[in-house]
């Protein structure tokens, strides 16, 4: 049996980051249940819900932890009696939807409040619990959420990899056939040092023309036939390859989104399979000026112009960041990336499935 039956980890959270995660866990180890409670501004740029998912998922493995996530405008005065009763009522108030929600409203109370400030003493006592102060000092973990969103890329390492990928940027090259997707992301991937993720597309058409040949040997591209379930498979593929990165910035040749346009070109309708999760920027590649190289893959240059124009009007219609490249593409791209990146990169996730 552990030394205590319920605890609170109480926060912003504004990233999570590994100083976090050490104190839920050190909670967790002593604790038959242990709440976290993720109190967020309206006024912050990192959501709520992005904040309570990054949680969950680093944490989805600990003994009887549980993440909930509210919003908490209240004004902050250590010295006020009366902003300290807002904020006390509130934590009540969640730790009440916990108990509900485990079927027990009971057991709202805590008898342990575990912490990383000095605060933590007057919150514990004004909810008759005891407090637990955990690394203080942060010598632990040295890492604030202050110091994550001031210079995010150089505390990437106290950041865990859900953390990782919902702060990180991407950036997806897309646009017809020969037109340089592949050279461009991987240009761009290098120049900034950042994985590239290759398009799917390309090796399940070589899975299927081998399939195909064992049924029959003189099988060729352009006799395969495509089905709805061929990009559902490499929709999901290659959005899982993307979303298992966390570095700071990944590029990608293609994602969910470009096979459900390239489903439109090989099933005759828009296919309505899983579109996975916004880039922060696409960059389409123009066909004008490319010139066209057959490698035995290829259906012809008489569709490139056509493409290019689906993928224009799906990305207005998705109302997507993007930007056509024409002229001088890779310094056009580098810019863009550079612009994109300079950017507040607190500002959270901002994928929807």
């Amino acid at each position: 049996m552990k030394e205590f039956g319920h605890a609170l980890v109480l926060g912003k959270f504004y990233p999570p980051h590994n100083g976090h995660h050490h104190l839920i866990e050190t909670a967790a180890a002593r604790s038959e249940r242990t709440t976290v409670t993720v109190l967020a501004a309206s006024t912050e740029t990192i959501p709520l819900d992005d904040r309570v998912r990054w949680l969950t998922e680093t944490h989805r493995a600990t003994p009887g932890v549980r993440i909930i996530g509210d919003l908490d405008d209240h004004p902050m005065d250590f010295d006020s009696d009366e902003v300290w009763s807002l904020h006390v009522e509130l934590a009540k108030a969640v730790l009440a939807r916990r108990a509900i929600a485990d079927g027990d409203p009971a057991q709202a109370p805590v008898d342990v409040v575990f912490s990383s400030e000095k605060y933590g003493d007057e919150l514990a006592g004004r909810l008759g619990a005891r407090h637990v102060l955990v690394d203080l000092d942060r010598v632990t973990h040295a890492v604030s959420g202050t110091a994550v969103r001031n210079d995010p890329f150089a505390n990437w390492h106290h950041l865990a990899p859900a953390t990782q990928r919902g702060l990180g940027w991407k950036v997806v090259v897309l646009g017809a056939e020969s037109t340089g997707t592949t050279t461009l992301s991987k240009q761009l991937a290098d120049h900034f040092a950042a994985p590239w993720i290759p398009e799917y597309g390309r090796e399940h058409t070589e899975h299927k023309l081998r399939a195909a040949r064992a049924f029959r040997a003189d099988a060729a591209v352009d006799s395969l036939v495509w089905t709805l379930g061929d990009f559902e498979d490499v929709a999901r593929e290659q959005e899982r390859r993307i979303q298992a990165e966390t570095a700071p910035l990944v590029v990608a040749d293609n994602d969910a989104f470009a096979a459900t346009v390239w489903g439109e070109r090989y099933l005759g309708f828009r296919p309505n399979v899983f579109q996975g999760t916004e880039p922060d920027l696409y960059l389409l590649t123009d066909h004008v000026g490319v010139p066209f190289e057959q490698d035995g893959w290829r259906d012809g240059e008489h569709l490139r112009e056509w493409m290019t124009g689906l993928f224009e009007r799906e990305l207005a219609r998705r109302g997507v960041p993007w930007r056509k490249l024409t002229d001088d593409r890779f310094t056009t791209a580098v810019t863009a990336v550079e612009q994109l990146m300079g950017q507040d990169v607190s500002r959270g996730s901002r994928s929807r499935a």
